[in-house]
């Protein structure tokens, strides 16, 4: 029993071992992707650059990403977890839901107006004019991840009686419109990024909140 125990615990440490080795090396890859694409381009960076700059193999690269387009999804979907991952804790705060709102709206607007985001929307959107497929299911995934998620809690606002939403769907729609306004747009034209500023977005935000009577 006890030789097995021991065996079961080696096995145990080697795929930790294993799985951080794994981790590390899918790290360095994006950290190199993501470096070439904004250095080249991503119609100028080949996956054997990348595999150069990173170490590893295109078999890893391969196997963890799929393709180029999958290693580009991953190096953006990282910035997004980076500057967006406790959104959902933010929505789910015993705050009052208008200062959720607001908060919510600061800090997607900042997201959206750093420059290393506006840096990954350009290379977003060449390859999505290349390949369309790619544009579609790229903003299939990212925007309603987050767009079902404010449906969700304009939801339980309701049971709570906290807001009077009759489309909870539709009103998220209209709470990001108001809240990016042009900012994409000015991102495609090169313009520089609104400045995100609190008392702006208050005031931007104060006719959806009167409108939906959120407390």
């Amino acid at each position: 029993m006890k030789t097995d125990q021991m065996m079961a615990s080696c096995y145990g440490r080697v795929v930790a071992a294993e799985s951080e080795r794994q981790a590390a090396r899918r790290q360095a890859i994006l950290d190199a992707a993501e470096s070439l694409f904004l250095e080249h381009g991503f119609t100028g960076v080949s996956l054997q650059a990348i595999v150069r700059r990173s170490g590893g193999s295109l078999a890893t690269v391969y196997e963890l990403f799929g393709n180029k387009q999958g290693l580009l999804r991953a190096v953006v979907d990282r910035h997004r977890d980076r500057g967006l991952g406790d959104i959902e804790e933010i929505a789910c705060s015993a705050s009052r839901p208008a200062d959720i709102l607001l908060t919510v709206a600061e800090r997607y607007h900042g997201f959206a107006a750093d420059p290393r985001s506006v840096d990954f929307l350009r290379l977003v959107i060449g390859e999505s004019l290349r390949d369309p497929d790619f544009g579609q299911a790229f903003h299939h995934d990212m925007h309603d991840c987050h767009l079902h998620g404010v449906a969700e809690c304009f939801e339980r606002w309701n049971a709570e009686g906290k807001a009077e939403i009759d489309d909870p769907l539709a009103a998220a729609e209209l709470y990001f419109s108001t809240v990016m306004c042009d900012a994409p747009m000015r991102a495609m034209l090169g313009a520089p990024p609104e400045p995100t500023e609190r008392a702006k977005l208050a005031w931007r935000l104060q006719p959806f909140i009167d409108r939906f009577r959120i407390a």
